[in-house]
């Protein structure tokens, strides 16, 4: 199976200050982690999007608002946080996704891993937020859908709702958005009666795990509910917000799910579908296992 690898040096240049749980480290620890699988992978350099790109999902005051803040190294709120390259860097995360849709298109591959930051699920058409500056994942799932991949599904396995993905998809019917994620967490969203509207009402699932869940708990979501969905819906292209501070290990929540159970669980979504897959890097703070659990992430979607 090939898959690409897409990152870029760019992201380092994303400079959230001294302290920051979304640091440059992250991506560090994931080079070295994956270091050994290079050889079998597409490595590949994403695109820098133009602002045409970014207003598929965004208005142009919130675009204006990261330029701005990126100019003068300023912050968005208390948690989101821009240095002078913050613009580009996040311009460059949209263009992986960007990147792996050409790539699929031109049929180069069936399956990519989108190595960016800043992360990107939980900015709202309106309002970066929650560390991330442009929604990369809902942004690629418009420009999928204009390259003919008319039917999208995302999943979104990070421990925290990725409120910004459902907002922009919230009245559409032609975008399904999986999500599980702990409950009583950073956003506040994402509860089981959040299914949509309009034309969207059914679209949006949401699946809530307690504190202290771990393997069984989110496994059981992704072999018994995931698939039924999967086939009712038919998608014609699948992108992952694969968010790691599930792991046991995560100082920024409460989840304990194991490696192991990360392979199982990555493993059961590929095996639910024979579509085109782009997964996408959004949380995961403990640097080292967030490098592990990337690796193993990678080594299953490199089987056929």
């Amino acid at each position: 199976m090939v898959c690409a690898y897409i990152t870029d040096d760019i992201y380092l240049q994303h400079d959230t200050g001294s302290g920051h749980p979304e640091s440059k480290a992250r991506l560090t620890a994931i080079e070295q982690a994956v270091a050994p699988l290079k050889e079998r992978l597409l490595s590949l350099k994403p695109l820098c999007v133009k602002e045409t790109i970014l207003r598929s999902v965004h208005t142009q005051e919130q675009i204006d608002t990261v330029k701005r803040c990126s100019l003068l190294s300023s912050s968005i709120d208390s948690d989101t946080h821009c240095s002078y390259d913050s613009y580009i860097a996040a311009k460059t995360a949209v263009g992986a996704g960007i990147r792996a849709v050409d790539g699929i298109k031109a049929d180069e591959f069936q399956r990519a891993f989108c190595v960016v930051r800043p992360p990107g699920h939980h900015a709202t058409p309106t309002t970066s937020m929650g560390f991330c500056l442009f929604n990369n994942i809902a942004i690629t799932a418009k420009y999928a859908q204009q390259q003919g991949f008319s039917r999208v599904m995302i999943i979104d396995f990070d421990v925290h709702h990725g409120n910004g993905t459902q907002d922009a998809f919230w009245e559409d019917g032609s975008v399904f958005y999986f999500s599980s994620h702990q409950s009583f967490a950073y956003p506040g969203t994402g509860m089981e009666s959040e299914i949509g509207a309009g034309e969207g009402e059914g679209y949006t699932r949401n699946f809530l795990l307690m504190p202290d869940s771990g393997d069984k708990e989110i496994l059981e979501i992704y072999q018994e509910d995931l698939p039924p969905i999967m086939r009712t819906f038919q998608p014609d292209i699948v992108l992952v917000s694969a968010g790691y501070d599930i792991h046991e290990s995560d100082p920024l929540a409460q989840l304990n799910v194991t490696t192991k159970g990360i392979a199982r669980m990555v493993r059961t979504i590929l095996d639910t579908t024979d579509t085109p897959l782009i997964f996408f890097l959004e949380g995961g703070y403990d640097v080292q296992a967030l490098g592990e659990n990337v690796k193993v992430t990678i080594e299953e979607m490199l089987k056929p």
